[in-house]
């Protein structure tokens, strides 16, 4: 690997940083703590900040030269809702807050990378530097998009990374195309009519239909969309009834529905209208039917990943790079991509043998309560991102 020497340097301290980030974790939209601990050291290494995007979000401005280009390289910085199971030093002191999901890790490889191009600013042009709050559920890059970020700090393209464990160390993995999935909810209401479990006939009960519904739902799968097009169906919640004895006057089923284009997503939840409100009818219940569309999926770009793949290759070697296989989860970097072009990569996290004493029996997997970000990584993230950031700007 072709690691800079002076971040190299600086790895120890960022990796201080980094853990007492770990410490403190903060949930979406509410990372002021951790939106000082940036602005502090930017302010510190001369890097003008703007804050307040998206409530919480910080922007680090470094530029050097005349040129008018720009490019974008984002950080995530929240916390999960989740208990820590770690008893090392830098475990969360605050209960169900955690960084199980390596925002931390994130915020210090892009703090590392900000430092080296504050003192040697090989590049002509500006790198805007953007920590991102509220990935988490938040929908943290949308807001701060609605707030201006590209109209105030005006970048071709936008770049970010997420630490993949089961990857190694000094192994990358990305591709052009949809990455991650879109994420979406559904909540539908069976109304029927309660009576006594031993004369339903005196009664309306909504628990055939529901799980009638869930049946036909994967219908949609299997006979609606083309078997090329990727979706998932999952219906994760029932709640219904109080007693044995006695039926129900409603029954809930909630869920997910994830796809990889909007076109599938708009037959998905047509699809499912439609038979959840059919059925109900059958079965002469009254049926609410509400379908919430969170992050869209993430869509890499053919040029720009291009670009990332061999900017990693020529870090770390080309067969370091590999092809991501997709994967279902959702990714809030999905807004982004759709205001600019831009390559979403993932950085290998280890096998979670990285991990001190302390820590807790289950895997080092992501939003694991056994998590912890590998602090090796920092010097090679801080490394790719100040490469790509100037190659970008030296590219004609």
């Amino acid at each position: 690997m072709r690691l800079i020497e002076s971040i190299l340097a600086d790895a120890a301290s960022i990796a201080r940083m980094r853990r007492d980030i770990h410490a403190h974790p903060e949930l979406c939209f509410q990372e002021q703590r951790t939106s000082d601990v940036i602005a502090g050291a930017l302010t510190e290494w001369g890097i003008p900040v703007h804050r307040g995007l998206g409530k919480t979000g910080v922007v680090g401005i470094v530029k050097n030269g005349s040129s008018p280009r720009a490019v974008g390289l984002r950080a995530d910085i929240d916390a999960l809702p989740m208990t820590e199971l770690n008893r090392f030093a830098h475990a969360s002191r605050h209960a169900g807050k955690m960084h199980a999901c390596g925002h931390d890790g994130h915020t210090a490889m892009l703090l590392a990378a900000a430092k080296h191009l504050s003192r040697q600013r090989n590049f002509d042009g500006t790198v805007y530097l953007v920590f991102q709050p509220a990935e988490e559920g938040g929908g943290g890059a949308r807001e701060m998009m609605k707030d201006g970020l590209f109209e105030q700090f005006p970048m071709e393209a936008i770049f970010g990374a997420h630490n993949w464990p089961g990857l190694g160390v000094g192994q990358f993995a990305l591709r052009s195309g949809p990455v991650f999935a879109s994420s979406n909810e559904f909540k539908i209401t069976l109304h029927g009519k309660g009576a006594h479990g031993a004369m339903p006939h005196n009664g309306i009960d909504p628990v055939p239909a529901a799980c009638q519904m869930v049946q036909a739902f994967q219908t949609i799968i299997s006979r609606n969309k083309r078997p090329l097009d990727t979706g998932v169906i999952s219906v994760t919640m029932m709640h219904t009834g109080e007693a044995t004895n006695v039926i129900p006057e409603a029954c809930v089923l909630e869920g997910t529905v994830r796809t990889f284009t909007t076109e599938v997503l708009d037959l998905i939840e047509r699809r499912m209208k439609a038979i959840a409100e059919a059925t109900a009818a059958a079965f002469e219940c009254r049926c609410e039917f509400e379908f919430v569309r969170n992050y869209p999926p993430t869509v890499n770009h053919e040029a720009e990943t291009a670009f990332a793949r061999t900017l990693l290759g020529d870090v770390v070697g080309a067969d370091n790079v590999f092809e991501f296989e997709p994967t279902m989860g959702a990714e809030d970097f999905s807004y982004f991509l759709q205001g600019k072009p831009g390559c979403y990569f993932l950085i290998g996290n280890g096998d979670g043998t990285h991990r001190e004493g302390g820590h807790g029996m289950g895997p080092c997997m992501l939003h694991n309560p056994s998590y912890d970000f590998n602090d090796d990584l920092i010097p090679l993230g801080a490394t790719v991102w100040v490469r790509l950031a100037e190659a970008w700007l030296a590219a004609k």
